[in-house]
């Protein structure tokens, strides 16, 4: 297998997360894009073997508060939110860096703070062989 990360490069990344999904998610959990206080953004952090790391970034909207959210218990919301659909999201990493999503593992990370207007909740990706 090729390094996963010759493949998955930002832009498509980027294609995988695309700008207005977290207006759909705001839309959904409050019934109001407007109300949503970060955008999200996929990011690969490393790899180690057959074993992805990415990121989900929360990105401060201008005039919301990050650090007001509730951002530690999204993990347990996003593995579950149909929007997101985290699930279809590791089986199109995988077709990407070549491998079987019927093979694949993932689970999210506890929520990181990076900054006060960025928090990261990781997405680790077992790839299998």
């Amino acid at each position: 297998m090729s390094p996963a990360n010759n493949k998955l490069d930002p832009e498509q990344l980027a294609g995988l997360m695309p700008t207005g999904l977290a207006d759909e998610f705001f839309d959904a959990l409050y019934g109001d894009a407007a109300e949503g206080a970060y955008d999200i953004e996929l990011a690969l952090k490393g790899q180690e073997g057959a074993r992805l790391e990415l990121e989900l970034r929360l990105k401060q909207r201008p005039g919301k508060c990050l650090a007001c959210n509730l951002t530690y218990g999204l993990p347990q919301v996003f593995s579950r939110h149909p929007v997101l659909d985290l699930k279809g999201l590791v089986a199109r990493v995988c077709q990407l860096a070549g491998t079987d999503p019927e093979r694949a593992q993932w689970e999210l990370g506890h929520t990181r703070p990076v900054s006060d207007e960025l928090h990261a909740i990781p997405l680790y990706i077992e790839l299998g062989d």
